[in-house]
């Protein structure tokens, strides 16, 4: 008999996640009824009761799993890792605030039966702020030019993932790890399912405008490296622009020698060539700090305080 784990990265989510596990036990008894599965909340150090709840929860159903974050570190790492703690032949990934429909889950599954590895949703539509969906739009087109490889748009990390593509996750020594990029890079044989987002049983986003901008400049520095190219292109540009003016002021002032106050050449060759060198070796630098930054950090994921029901409940792991 196939498993599938169910993972549920948390923040805040005293509110819904008794109704994730009765919304998720009611699919599987009465639409996957041919499957053994798991239940792994991931709680990344909520502040109110969300430990609580998920303690409850694995009294009354060892099928029930809890790891718990020692601090919080933030959604992308905790995301990432939250796929990586099932042990099922696929693992099916939502959000602990019910945006994400559970009951969409037999959808995935004969997606997955039909042999894709990767099966993800796409929101075709949300009830979040309309203003927010839209830059969330803007961006995603954005990327999707400059990106290398091509990226899913309106996709947050919500679907069933084969044990293939998890193994290929694990194997990623990446501190600060962009799921969007790396399923639309490594997704094998990719199957995309639309589905119309529901409101948040929070209430209130835990995204402020900073947290949003560095998701964004994540996804950026990631998967594009246009930005630096642009600038040391510019700078080339520049710079022979600039020789070319030099000269230009060199001849001009040579020919008519009071065509130009006292000093005034000078500094206008100076400003011109320097700033051009300047934004050119910045373009050239950019491009080494982004391979270092991709390559050099070693640093773990999150750092795990407790496991609740697992094979081996330990304390103080790093993942």
């Amino acid at each position: 008999m196939k498993k599938i784990s169910v993972t549920i990265p948390c923040w805040a989510e005293e509110k819904s996640v008794r109704q994730m596990y009765e919304r998720l036990t009611k699919v599987f008894r009465e639409q996957l009824p041919q499957y053994e599965y798991e239940i792994i909340f991931v709680d990344d150090c909520s502040p109110d009761h969300t430990q609580d709840e998920v303690r409850k929860l694995c009294e009354e159903d060892k099928r029930v799993k809890g790891v718990f974050n020692a601090r919080n570190f933030g959604f992308t790492r905790n995301v990432f890792e939250t796929l990586t703690y099932g042990n099922g032949d696929a693992t099916f990934m939502l959000f602990g605030d019910l945006q994400d429909p559970p009951e969409m889950l037999p959808k995935f599954v004969a997606e997955w039966e039909a042999g894709h590895k990767v099966v993800v949703g796409q929101k075709t539509s949300s009830r979040e702020n309309p203003l927010m969906y839209f830059c969330r739009s803007v961006y995603y087109k954005i990327i999707e030019k400059m990106s290398d490889s091509r990226q899913i748009q309106h996709f947050n990390g919500f679907g069933l993932y084969d044990r293939a593509f998890i193994d290929v996750m694990r194997q990623i020594d990446d501190p600060i790890p962009y799921l969007k990029g790396i399923v639309s890079e490594f997704g094998m044989n990719l199957s995309v399912i639309q589905y119309e987002q529901a409101a948040s049983l929070r209430g209130k986003s835990g995204f402020n405008f900073f947290k949003y901008y560095d998701v964004a400049m994540l996804g950026i520095t990631s998967y594009t490296k246009v930005l630096m190219r642009i600038a040391t292109f510019i700078g080339a540009i520049l710079g022979i622009f600039s020789v070319c003016l030099a000269i230009f002021v060199l001849i001009t002032k040579l020919l008519n020698w009071n065509a130009y106050p006292y000093g005034t050449a000078s500094i206008l060759i100076g400003v011109f060539f320097i700033g051009a060198v300047q934004l050119f070796f910045v373009g050239i630098l950019g491009e080494y700090i982004l391979s270092i930054n991709t390559r050099s950090m070693r640093r773990p994921r999150v750092v795990v305080g407790e496991k609740i029901n697992f094979e081996s409940t330990q304390t103080g792991d790093l993942q």
